[in-house]
């Protein structure tokens, strides 16, 4: 899940109902009526009237009246509107697409197990999860995608190259992907399978550090970073090594309450700009603040975006710690899941996240206290030079 979501207690992991609907529209033989559960018109100036008049057009004029599905319809005048928007991030699901959305939420779905984001108008690898066929298949941090079976992603959202690239356990996807240091295109075939998220998993490296993996914010990382934390403090580990490198992001409210292990009570996770809306927001560290006492270093590579910038950001501007690695991805949008008729949905860019200092994520990333690039000959010979740095700094922090 490329986006990071602000959760509440509503039902079925909706996040939030702040939102004002544009119209309610009841159909009956190609006329409309705004109903009375309507709580917004459009503004004074917008002319309705083109819409309709395309509306009847397309009714009474179109060749094969068997093609012609009202509800369908809607949804694509629906998914137009939010398309003019220009913004990756924010769209209009359908009531199929709601549910596979929802899906990722929960740590198991089918698919190829990889996320991805748009920047700078490019479809591109946010991060392979762990153990997926996308990982296996040797798809990268930062990968291009140009074509999902032969169709082009040029100017696709983000969301619309999800419904593509998923599917049922067992059947195929072609992607034609692209890297930096390759001179053309490579076509590659992908089983989907059930893809079930890890949240991490840690051990002890060189006898006293704790080196944690931390590979997705999902509903249960809370829970998990909790037991691996408290297997920590009774372990003979005297510093740690947390890795968020592609690691693609989730719930605020998970990293917040990670960060509350690091952290003490009151410091600042993360600072919400709502631009000229409202006033900007801090979410701050609720504790328990057990692991603020150890030195820690942090890995960040381009496959770190969202949830995973938040983390770092907030140990880096709070406890100064060192992040070691490659840029991050830059994803620092909050996006909020809006329940409409039908089952359907909108995700709806509402703000910019910010580190503790102000600084902005999205578009931007982290810039590495250290910068540590593992090279060709590195992977060949399964050599982890970030992970290496990151250990070597760390016990100079004791």
């Amino acid at each position: 899940m490329v986006n990071i979501f602000k959760k509440n207690e509503a039902p079925a992991n909706y996040w939030g109902l702040i939102v004002a609907i544009v119209a309610l529209i009841s159909f009956s033989v190609g006329s409309w009526t705004a109903t009375s559960n309507c709580p917004k018109l459009p503004p004074a100036d917008v002319d309705l009237s083109l819409f309709w008049q395309a509306w009847h057009e397309l009714e009474d004029n179109f060749v094969d009246k068997n093609q012609i599905d009202h509800q369908k319809m809607v949804y694509g005048a629906i998914s137009g509107m939010v398309a003019s928007l220009e913004d990756p991030y924010t769209a209009f699901f359908n009531p199929v697409d709601a549910k596979k959305f929802l899906e990722d939420t929960s740590g198991s779905f089918e698919g190829v197990g990889m996320e991805i984001g748009v920047k700078q108008n490019q479809l591109r690898v946010i991060a392979p999860l762990e153990n997926s066929p996308a990982q296996k298949a040797d798809i990268r941090a930062g990968d291009f995608i140009a074509q999902i079976d032969g169709k082009s992603t040029a100017g696709i959202t983000s969301d619309e190259a999800v419904n593509l690239i998923r599917g049922p356990k067992g059947t195929q996807v072609v992607l034609t992907m692209f890297r930096e240091d390759w001179k053309e295109t490579r076509d590659i075939e992908i089983t989907r399978d059930v893809i079930n998220v890890p949240s991490l998993k840690w051990e002890i490296k060189d006898g006293d550090i704790a080196y944690i993996q931390l590979y997705q914010f999902t509903e249960k990382a809370s829970v998990d970073f909790r037991a691996a934390a408290v297997d920590i403090i009774n372990s003979p580990a005297k510093a740690i090594v947390l890795d968020l490198r592609n690691n693609p992001g989730g719930y605020l409210s998970v990293a917040q309450d990670i960060a509350g292990w690091f952290l003490k009570k009151g410091q600042i996770v993360t600072r919400e700009s709502f631009g000229e809306k409202r006033p900007e927001e801090e979410h701050k560290s609720a504790g328990p603040s057990l692991l603020e006492k150890y030195p820690i270093t942090i890995i960040i590579n381009g496959g770190s975006a969202s949830a995973s910038e938040i983390l770092a950001g907030a140990l880096r501007d709070n406890r100064q710690v060192p992040l070691v690695g490659e840029q991050s991805f830059g994803k620092g949008s909050v996006q909020q899941l809006v329940p409409l008729a039908n089952e359907s949905s909108l995700k709806i860019t509402i703000a910019r996240w910010l580190t503790p200092n102000g600084d902005q994520i999205s578009e931007k990333g982290l810039m590495p206290d250290i910068e540590v690039e593992i090279s060709a000959e590195d992977e060949e010979k399964e050599i982890d030079s970030q992970l290496d740095k990151a250990i070597e700094i760390v016990k100079t922090l004791r």
